[in-house]
C-alpha cells in the first residue's frame, strides 16, 4: 500500500540513474507521479525501468520502403 510522500526507487529521467523518489500522486493505489529526491525533477512513475534509448527505438522501427 503506497501513500503520498513515501520513498520509492525509480529511474530519474533527468539524472539518468536509479535514485530515491517521493510519491507525488497516486492512481488506483499505485504511484502515478514521483519527484526525484536528488534533483527534484517530477515525472511519471517508470516502475524502476529506464526508457529505451533513441538508438533502441530506431532499431525497433521497421525500415520504410522508398
Amino acid at each position: 500500500m503506497y501513500r503520498l510522500g513515501d520513498d520509492i526507487d525509480d529511474f530519474c529521467t533527468k539524472c539518468k540513474r536509479l535514485t530515491n523518489h517521493a510519491i507525488v500522486s497516486l492512481m488506483d493505489d499505485k504511484p502515478a507521479k514521483v519527484r526525484c529526491r536528488t534533483c527534484y525533477h517530477e515525472h511519471d512513475y517508470l516502475e524502476e525501468k529506464a526508457p529505451p534509448s533513441p538508438k533502441a527505438k530506431k532499431k525497433e522501427q521497421p525500415a520504410e520502403a522508398p
